[in-house]
């Protein structure tokens, strides 16, 4: 069974977002500590700027509550959050077929504050990168967000909810153009040179007077800049940038904030009362919240830019159904393959109780009354009776898959458990059982790309 535990934009402020965010280099950590709980058979751990969520199968069918507990828990911990019940109303579960659904919700777009933004499919991919690397993934859970990819895909080439390029960064591009009009006189500087940066650099094209990157890894910067045709920047540059730019696109991956009160403070003594205009679209923030009470210096962050979201998604909220749809249909069939998949330890069971018990008698038989029988003889009524068993096997283990694909199968397994008295399933197999885990990857590189 499936259950998902997160946050997001819609639940969550950005403070509380940024409080559990992860980055890439403590993802494994992250994804270890999650793993350490008993109650937890698979994890998978996904943060992006807009929601911080984990993926998992629980230990047991009966212990999805105690699953979700130990996540939040988990979370918590990693946070740094010392009473989990200030933050428990920004939490939500899902479980079963509705944890289903949310994952191949989530990688379609639907559920993303920029509907059929193309980035999150990536984000869903980085995530089961890490937690495959991790080993923290199994065949039930790495099937569904391997199942996840194909709904993605499918949603962005069925339906035209991805037609154009908005996104975050395109949003916000958007939003510096609405304040300042035309661009082409003024000077925008992008802070780092990540996916969101490079985003945001395509939608200001050569639009803007002057674009300039400003980055950590100056050869990021310098790459970024040239497909721009801007300039890249020193990061200890960053101070006098401020005094020269308008705009300020901010993204970079530190926890940090990077840009401080006090070193827009002095920019602002040398801009002489020009306007600065900050968006800060990452997540933690890199803006300092009291920047926006400088005169003059205006902040917007994630959550700031949900007005312009909602307008540039008016062409593609009509898409929505269609896509919905595509979700419905691949959830029901993933259901199914799941209910079929509990009735294969069962029909294991049945067919090893059969042969044992029909085994056991002839050779009690062979030992006994038959024991005069040559070699050759006894072979042939042990291969009689592997042949009568399959037979008399094939009609009840072909209806019991039939009917465990069914919503009401599970009656039928347990049935049949009963009737033939068969013990307790034993432990899932792992991924490495049933699905090549390199295989899987190689598949979902495909559909991203």
């Amino acid at each position: 069974m499936i259950v998902v535990v997160g946050l997001s934009h819609r639940t969550a402020p950005l403070e509380v977002r940024e409080t559990f965010a992860t980055s890439a280099d403590v993802l494994p950590a992250v994804l270890a500590r999650l793993a350490s709980h008993e109650e937890l058979r698979e994890v998978m751990f996904l943060s992006t700027c807009n929601r911080v969520e984990v993926f998992a199968s629980a230990s047991s069918p009966d212990g999805m509550a105690a699953a979700a507990k130990a996540i939040r828990m988990a979370l918590c911990d990693h946070a740094g959050v010392g009473d989990p019940e200030v933050v428990a109303p920004y939490f939500y579960d899902r479980i079963g077929s509705d944890a289903v659904r949310h994952i191949f919700r989530v990688a379609a777009s639907l559920d993303s504050m920029v509907l059929g933004e193309p980035q999150i499919l990536g984000q869903v991919k980085a995530a089961f990168d890490a937690a495959t690397a991790a080993g923290t993934l199994g065949n039930h859970l790495g099937r569904c967000i391997h199942r996840a990819f194909t709904v993605g895909k499918r949603v962005r080439t069925e339906t035209h909810i991805g037609a154009g390029s908005v996104s975050i960064s395109s949003v916000a591009v958007d939003l510096a153009k609405r304040i300042f009009g035309d661009l082409t006189d003024h000077t925008v500087l992008l802070l780092g040179a990540g996916e969101m940066a490079e985003a945001a650099a395509k939608s200001l094209g050569r639009g803007s007077r002057h674009i300039r990157v400003c980055n950590r890894s100056f050869e990021r910067a310098a790459i970024l800049a040239g497909a721009v045709g801007g300039d890249a920047v020193q990061w200890d540059a960053l101070g006098d940038e401020l005094t020269r730019a308008d705009v300020v696109v901010a993204s970079t991956a530190s926890r940090a904030y990077v840009v401080t009160h006090e070193l827009v403070k002095r920019a602002m003594k040398l801009r002489k009362g020009r306007t600065l205009f900050f968006v800060d679209i990452a997540v933690p923030r890199n803006v300092e919240p009291s920047v926006h009470a400088i005169d003059n210096v205006y902040v917007y962050n994630v959550d700031d830019l949900e007005q312009q979201v909602a307008e540039a998604m008016k062409s593609r909220t009509s898409e929505a159904d269609a896509a919905e749809k595509i979700v419905a249909h691949e959830v029901a069939d993933f259901e199914a393959w799941t209910r079929g998949q509990s009735v294969a330890p069962t029909i294991v069971r049945l067919r090893a109780r059969t042969r044992a018990m029909l085994m056991g008698e002839l050779e009690r038989t062979l030992a006994g009354r038959l024991r005069h029988l040559a070699e050759g003889d006894q072979a042939a009524l042990r291969q009689m009776m592997e042949s009568g068993a399959n037979k008399l096997l094939h009609a009840p283990t072909t209806r019991l898959r039939e009917i465990g694909a069914t919503e009401g199968g599970l009656d039928a397994v347990r049935s049949v458990q009963y009737l033939f008295d068969l013990p307790d399933a034993p432990e899932e197999p792992g991924a490495s059982d049933i699905m090549d885990p390199d295989q899987a990857g190689s598949d979902a590189d495909r559909l991203r790309h």
